[in-house]
This record gives C-alpha cells, structure tokens and sequence, in this order.
C-alpha cells in the first residue's frame, strides 16, 4: 500500500529536544490520520541534529465513504420545514426520505446522506501544515516577516505520497520531493519519491546516518575501540552519548591528549568539565588505583576530516586545557578557606522565603542529626560537626561553576583540612539517594545527617503548606521522602517518625521566633509571627520543646504512607495493606513493612482469605446494627444458655487466639500473630453458618454482636482489615 515520507529540514535543533519532538511529530500525524479516517499499517520516526521525519506505511489512497444520517421534523410536519430538511438532505422529494422512530421525539424523517471519501494527498497537505503551525517546542523562534513559530528557520519540507509529492505551502516554503545531506560532505540536495530512495541517499551521498539509535551504537563502539587499542577504558556516559547523538549527523569519533599535569585535579572535577562544556568523554586507565583517569578524552566531531582528526584533537586539547586551568584555579582558591570559616557565609544564600537561609537551615540540621545520631549508632559530636560543613562548599568557587559537585566537593575539602573519614563522607553522602538508582548511605555519621537533611526539608515545607500537587513538586520532596524511607529501610533503623518529625518542627518554629522574655517558669518566651498572628511560644530551657502549636506531623506520615506505597509497590506490595497498618497509627517504618509482609503472606493463605471474609461479614452486620441502635457494642461476648455450641466454639478459640496475637505483636513477631489469629477461621465460618446473630431475644443478640466486636478487635490489632480489599 501507499507510503507518506515527510522530512521536515531545519537549523540545528538542540540535541535535548530531538527525541521528544520526533514522538511528538509521530503523535501529532497518527492522530490527524486516524481522525481523517485512514488508519495506517505502521508508523516510525527519526530525528536528527537538523531534521524530524516521519514515513508512514500502508494509507490507503482515500479515507472511506460515510453515511450519515440527516435527522428531519415528525411525520406530518408543515411544509417549511419540509422543504429545509429537504435543502440540507440534499434530497429532491421525501420519498428518498425513510421515517424511522427516534426516542423521544417520535416518527421523524431520517435521511441516509453518503459522503464521498477524501483523497489521502488531499488530507495530508491540510494536515501536515496544521501540525507544523501547533507543533509545540520547549523554545521555539520565528524569523523574516512570516508568524510561523519552529524550533530554528525551517529551510526545506520534503512530503511524498505513493512516490508522488503531496504540494502544499507554509509561510513561503513550498513541499518538494528533495532532502540535502550533510552540509559540508554531502549536502546535495537529493531527489527522492519513497523511504528507501530517501535512506539510501543520505547515507551513501549525504553523509548522514538518519537513526538515532544508530548513532549511539557507532559512537560507542568506535570510542570502545580506540580506547582498547591503548589498554585504556571509556568511562560510560549514557545521558552525554544521548546528547553527542543529536549534536552528530554523521559521527566521528577521536581521542584527544590531556596535559597530564591536570590529573591532580579531583576525577569529578575533570569529567564534569569535559561533559559540561565540551561534550568529551573520559577516559580511564584500569592500570591505576581505583580505575583513575588517564591523559585522554574521547571527542565526537560531526566531520570526516583529510587529516584522521589531527587538528580536531589538538583544538580540542587546547580548549580543554583553558577549563581545566579555570577548574585548578577554583580548586586552589578554595583550598585556602577552610570549611568551617565559609559557614557564615551561608547566611547569605536563601533557601527559602519562609524558612530563611541555607544556615538556619544547616543549624536546624546540625540539632536533629546529632539526636539522630544516638539512634543509629553514630557519634553525636561527628554527626553534629557533619552537619554543619555538610552545606559549605556551596559558597566555594568550584561548586559556584559546577553545582553538581555539591557535597563531592565537600568531602574533597573536608579530608584535606584534617576531618575523620567519617566527617568527610557524610559531607557528600548527605545528599544521597538524589534516586532511585543512587546508593543508600551506610555509615552512622552518613545516615544521621541524610536524614536530618531530609526531614527538616520536609517538615519545613509542610508547615507552610508548600506540598506536592499534582505532577508538581518543585521542592523534590517526593524525592527526599523516598531517599528517608530508603535509608530506614536499608539500614534497618528503628525511628519513631512521629516524635522526630514533631521535635524538628518545635526546633523550626523556635528558630523563627522572637525572644520577648522568660516566663514565671523559668522558659524562654518568644513570639512566632505566622499568617499576620502573633502567637506566644513558651521554650523549656532544657529540652527545647514547643507546647503551644499544632502540628502538621500527622498529615506528613500520611505523605510518607504514600511514598512507601510507591517503594513496595515495586517490590510486589499491595498497596491497601500498606494503608491497612498505617491505619493503625504506627509510625515505625521498619516494623510497618513488616507488618506489610507478614500480612500478605497470611492473606495469601486460604485461612487468610476465609478469615477476612469473616471480618468483613462481621464488620458489615456490626455497623449497620450500630447504626440502627445508636450504640457502639463492645466487651466481651459469652455462650449463653440455649446457644448452639458453634458460640462457645468461637468465644473459646477468640479467648485464647486475641492474647495470643497481643502477645507475639508485643514481641514484634508478626508471623506468629498471623498464625494465632488463623485458628479463628474455623469457629468464624462455623459461627455464621450455624448461628443467627440478630435473634429474637434482645439479651442474645446483643451478646452476639459483642462477640462479632471481638472478631473486629482481634484482627484490628493487627490491621485495619476494613481497608483490605478483596
């Protein structure tokens, strides 16, 4: 069947929005086709550093024939409307007419109207200008007199169908069946009617490789083997070969000479410079220490030179040499300041509006990691140290060029001005995990700042109510709360979340405050300013601690609920049995996760499944009896005279399986609360299908219903198994 070949040609259009616009353009023509009534076999994009294109398999030649039905007036309606319906049917009598009976209107005329089907050319150069005109870009310009909007001047449009050129004109350019190759080796132009003309010309005359994907494999694959042919090693970039791609119409890969004297730089600080503003990758050498850097870096130029890439190399070297003597002239400024003497100076940086600068915020951090500290095994006079150089380097003159060496930068200092190993690594680990694939930090002093750094963001931010909303969350704090939870979880840490998040929220608030004085008891007074209110804060001299506020801790565990759903959910977890312990109000999110799993496990049982169907029927029956009687029934039930033995049955087995139960969850062995309550399957299923829980006699069913709120209890103790589904 026919084929569509649409090539839209341009200026270099930034390597960043090449593989988004190429979807975008793909997107935009299956929907304008399918929407013209042209469902197509196959559909594929390519996208360059100056083209977007778009060829399209298997169109029919035109759009099918449709009938649509006309609905005219009732039987029997006057002529006027008669003879309107008539005009817009396109009909000479109503004996072409049929009457059919439409709902709510009666017996009316109904005219079956065929309209013919569009010729797909004809569809194509209506659309193809459409989506040129809406195509939305990050950034777009325009240029001469015309209101068309692009990326960069779009110079050329090459649109075919079935071999033959659909014409159509925008702003000027008018569609042709011509594309231009490479602009120095091949540039052209090339005639071309259908995919394979167009491929085959621009990569054997044009000198450009049209796939992406293609790009990057020759990219790797040559740089790999000029770097094995010098037992040297490439150091994997994925997101700078991503971007090479697009910067690269016809890719050549060169390896340049590093002055080695520059080697004495942090590795961090050479490769970011080769990445950021050269688009270089390193090169290491698996003879030295740890994998160190070697002397060389890869370059990708867009040109096949005469010379093998001689003088691109030493260009490149040079250019490089001038970063790198910027990089060591930052790297040896900043080595004559101490840390601990730009901390100061971190005043000055705001963090936010609201909750002041970057060291009021390293202060509060500095309090909350050395209580932490105790928590998880790390020396509280280190944690507190961590924390206040964790931040410094943020005024240093290597991170003011490149701010992702925050924290790395830190660490560099912090070990050369003397700082235990332990100091120096949570300067830089104190970040982490910045996501999913990032490492979880491991060592006290690491962990205590972390997450420190973290909570305080969080509770900070939710006091002044600037949460997530939405896709929207410009603060990461989606991000910093699943980084905490991984750290607990990864670390087994035993913290009561609740408590810490409310402690910090006190610290934030006093910080804020003004001192007006001290109280009969001896507590600083201070005044918090919030909202336009003054509201007086009444801070014990000994703990710190705020009694006059309430707190926002509450709806943050909700937060972190929902965040721990999302981290289990991909371990496997369902996500109401992680609402079902939430439920319960526990905040300790080592012991949640393994309530969660412990829960799943035994719900996974027949006993499980039978046991909640229990509790639901039991739950179900409870409320609506509440309801009615306007009570709540509680206590405990007993077999009374008269009662089937399925009563005792289940009085007996409740009587031993709840302080059973109680007593493995007092000792956190959730598995064997699990295994207490599974010996009530049995008496449950019993009870409700010998026993009638309404009876006649007031006195018994009451009793009933008690003993259905010991079934309740029993399993509430475990989870809130109202919010289990299934």
């Amino acid at each position: 069947m026919p084929q569509l070949l649409l090539e839209i040609l341009s200026e270099e259009i930034p390597a960043r929005m090449q593989a988004k616009a190429e979807a975008d353009l793909v997107k935009a023509l299956m929907d304008g086709l399918t929407a013209a009534g042209l469902i197509p076999e196959g559909i594929k994009g390519f996208s360059g550093p100056r083209r977007l294109v778009a060829v399209v398999e298997g169109l029919p030649v035109k759009s099918a024939d449709v009938v649509e039905d006309v609905i005219g007036p009732k039987e029997g309606a006057p002529q006027p409307a008669i003879d309107g319906f008539l005009r817009k049917a396109g009909l000479a009598s109503l004996s072409q007419a049929h009457l059919h009976e439409v709902p709510k209107k009666g017996v009316v005329y109904v005219a079956h109207v065929r309209k013919p089907g569009k010729q797909t050319s004809d569809v194509i150069a209506a659309l193809v200008p459409q989506i040129i005109r809406s195509f939305h870009w990050p950034k777009s310009m325009r240029w001469g007199a015309g209101d068309l909007r692009w990326v960069r001047p779009i110079s050329r449009i090459l649109c075919t169908f079935d071999g033959e050129v659909v014409p159509f004109e925008i702003e000027g350019i008018k569609s042709d069946a011509y594309t231009e190759g490479h602009r120095v080796m091949g540039r052209g132009p090339y005639k071309v009617r259908r995919f394979d003309d167009y491929a085959d010309a621009l990569k054997n005359k044009g000198r450009v490789i049209l796939d992406r994907e293609e790009r990057k494999e020759a990219i790797l694959t040559d740089a790999k083997q000029l770097c094995a042919a010098q037992n040297l090693e490439l150091v994997d970039d994925i997101g700078l070969l991503e971007e090479v791609a697009g910067l690269a119409e016809y890719p050549v890969v060169i390896m340049g000479d590093m002055d080695k004297s520059f080697l004495d730089l942090p590795p961090e600080v050479i490769k970011l410079s080769m990445r950021t503003h050269q688009k270089y990758f390193a090169v290491r050498d698996p003879v030295k220490k740890d994998g160190g850097l070697a002397p060389k870096f890869i370059v990708v130029a867009n040109l096949d030179a005469a010379d093998g890439g001689k003088k691109i190399a030493e260009g490149n070297s040079r250019v490089l040499s001038a970063r790198l003597n910027d990089a060591r002239f930052f790297w040896d400024n900043d080595r004559k300041i101490k840390l601990e003497d730009r901390f100061e100076k971190l005043g000055n940086i705001v963090f936010h509006e609201k909750l002041g600068s970057v060291k009021d915020k390293a202060e509060r951090v500095m309090a909350l990691a050395k209580e932490l500290a105790q928590k998880v095994g790390a020396d509280p006079a280190q944690a507190e140290r961590a924390a206040m150089l964790a931040k410094c380097d943020l005024v240093s003159d290597m991170v003011g060029e490149f701010a992702e060496l925050e924290g790395v930068m830190g660490r560099y200092y912090a070990t050369l001005q003397g700082e235990p190993q332990a100091i120096a690594d949570a300067v830089r680990d104190h970040y982490k995990p910045k996501g999913p694939g990032d490492n979880v930090p491991s060592d006290p002093v690491s962990v205590a700042v972390a997450l420190a750094d973290k909570l305080d963001t969080l509770v900070g931010f939710w006091i002044y109510d600037e949460k997530p909303t939405g896709s929207k969350d410009p603060f990461a704090l989606r991000r910093a709360a699943l980084g905490f939870i991984r750290i607990v979880l990864s670390n087994v840490l035993r913290l009561k979340l609740l408590d810490v998040a409310t402690r910090q929220e006190n610290t934030l608030r006093h910080q804020q405050a003004t001192p007006i004085g001290v109280d009969d008891q001896g507590r600083e007074t201070r005044v918090s300013h919030k909202g336009g209110a003054s509201v007086a804060i009444a801070i014990d001299r000994q703990s710190g601690a705020s009694r006059a506020f309430s707190t926002h801790s509450t709806d943050l565990l909700a937060f972190f609920a929902d965040r721990l759903k999302v981290h289990l959910r991909e371990q496997g977890a369902r996500h109401d049995l992680i609402d079902a312990v939430f439920a319960l109000g526990e905040d300790d999110l080592v012991l949640i996760v393994k309530r969660v799993e412990a829960l799943g496990e035994f719900l996974a049982t027949e006993d499980g499944k039978n046991l909640l169907a229990g509790y639901k029927r039991a739950a179900n029956i409870l409320a609506i009896e509440e309801k009615k009687d306007g009570t709540s029934y509680s206590g405990a039930g007993a077999a009374m005279a008269g009662d089937p033995p399925e009563v005792d049955s289940l009085v007996s087995a409740l009587a031993k399986a709840a302080p059973d139960a109680t007593s493995a969850l007092d000792k956190e062995d959730f598995a064997g609360a699990m295994r207490a309550l599974s010996k009530l399957r049995g008496p449950v299923d019993a009870f409700f299908d010998k026993v009638t829980v309404n009876a006649d006699v007031a006195d018994v069913r009451v009793n009933r219903l008690k003993i259905l709120s010991q079934i309740r209890d029993a399993l509430g103790r475990v989870a809130d198994f109202s919010k289990i589904e299934g």
